[in-house]
């Protein structure tokens, strides 16, 4: 069965180790152990402890540190800091119209009088709904995939997807402007 390397042993620490075994080659003082088969030098051994432990050390605040990171992604609420202390204060107003985005996609269909496709889009923070023509943004999905996402909003691979959203944030900035 091979031997699995340590969780510390990544190539530059590897790499490490070997330039400093490099320097005990040519110096008496190389043992052998008969049960693993294994030579070994007392002073490279006592030398390399130390920095092995600092590694796994290192290598355990790292996981910890992303243990943590994961822990606050996973339990954070998204609770958003407004309302600012009591009525929707007009901080607090700002603030929230500055993390909306500026539209929703409501769904994707086909016009009745042209036969190509559109995108519903409603703007946020209003009730003005956008038809915006798609021409031929989805001719490169295939027959299936168009219709699954039309007819059930089936997500679209994501080049096309990209296409759809920037044809819509085009449409919506001229609507605003």
């Amino acid at each position: 069965m091979a031997r699995q390397s340590p969780k510390w042993a990544k190539p530059n620490r590897q790499a490490y180790l070997a330039s400093l075994i490099q320097a005990y080659l040519a110096e008496r003082g190389w043992l052998f152990d008969l049960l693993t088969g294994d030579f070994y030098h007392p002073q490279y051994d006592a030398r390399i402890k130390p920095i092995i432990a600092n590694w796994v050390e290192d290598d355990k605040a790292d996981a910890k540190a992303l243990w943590g990171m994961e822990q606050a992604a996973i339990h954070g609420l998204g609770e958003h800091s407004y309302p600012l202390r009591g009525e929707f204060s007009t901080v607090a107003k700002d603030i929230y119209y500055a993390r909306q985005p500026q539209y929703y996609l409501i769904g994707l269909g086909i016009s009745a009088l042209s036969f190509k496709p559109f995108a519903k889009v409603r703007l946020a923070s209003s009730f003005v709904a956008l038809h915006v023509n798609l021409g031929d943004a989805l001719k490169e999905a295939s027959k299936n995939k168009r219709r699954k996402a039309i007819r059930y909003g089936k997500a679209l691979p994501k080049e096309i997807q990209d296409k759809v959203d920037l044809l819509c944030s085009k449409a919506v900035k001229h609507y605003l402007a």
